[in-house]
């Protein structure tokens, strides 16, 4: 029960702040922003952001960080060479059960 409330508050304050750092500069700013540097700015924290957030529950949202390491790299793996969410998901899920499965027999 803790842990999907924990999943759902998590959710929500991602969308919010990312929300929010999208809104912010429109409704504060009332002209075209001309500055190269805030645009980028404010391209990239959204990313920024959503990876701080996340990054942390992967490395404990497994049994050991064995686990979590090598479905993580999977998931950087996958993501360079472009491929779909889906993919990307269940190969690194995959990843992390055959791990745990391996560390058992171990």
């Amino acid at each position: 029960m803790i842990e999907t409330t924990y999943l759902c508050v998590s959710i929500v304050i991602m969308a919010a702040v990312t929300y929010m750092i999208r809104m912010l500069p429109l409704a504060a700013v009332r002209g075209k922003i001309k500055s190269r540097f805030v645009l980028d700015f404010l391209y990239y924290i959204p990313y920024a952001v959503l990876s701080a957030m996340t990054i942390p529950a992967i490395f404990f949202s497994s049994g050991t960080l064995i686990s979590a390491a090598v479905g993580f790299l999977i998931a950087l793996v996958l993501a360079f060479f472009e491929r779909g969410l889906m993919t990307v998901a269940v190969c690194s899920c995959a990843g992390v059960f055959v791990t745990e499965f391996i560390m058992t027999l171990i």
